[in-house]
C-alpha cells in the first residue's frame, strides 16, 4: 500500500525534474529564417496579441540555432542561400523540424 494508490483519481504524482524536463521536450523554439514578404507575417504572428502562440510554447523566438529546435523558412530559397540554410540547419541540437512557410518555401 503505497502513495500512489492513497491519492484520488485526477491527480499526477511527479518530480519537478521530471516536469521541467516534460516542458522542454514538447514546447517548441523557433528559429526565423525570413527571407520574403512571408517573414512579415511570422513576425506579425511572433510579437502580436491577436494570435496567442504562447500557449503552444513558441513564444520565444531564438536568434541563435543551438538554442531553437525548430527553423521556419519564410521565403524562397536560392542556390546562393542554400548552403547557409544547411549550415544553420546543422549548428540546431537534436531534435530539429523544419517548417516551410509560405508558396514560395513550398514549391521553390
Amino acid at each position: 500500500m503505497g502513495l500512489e494508490e492513497k491519492i484520488p483519481s485526477g491527480f499526477l504524482l511527479t518530480t519537478v525534474e521530471k516536469l521541467a524536463g516534460y516542458m522542454r521536450k514538447n514546447s517548441l523554439w523557433p528559429a526565423t529564417f525570413g527571407l520574403a514578404c512571408c517573414a512579415i507575417e511570422m513576425m506579425a504572428v511572433g510579437s502580436a496579441a491577436k494570435y496567442d502562440i504562447s500557449r503552444f510554447g513558441m513564444e520565444v523566438f531564438r536568434a541563435s540555432p543551438r538554442q531553437a529546435d525548430l527553423m521556419i523558412v519564410a521565403g524562397r530559397v536560392s542556390n546562393k542561400m542554400a548552403p547557409v540554410l544547411r549550415q544553420i540547419y546543422d549548428q540546431m541540437s537534436a531534435p530539429k523540424w523544419v517548417l516551410a512557410m509560405g508558396a514560395c518555401a513550398s514549391s521553390g
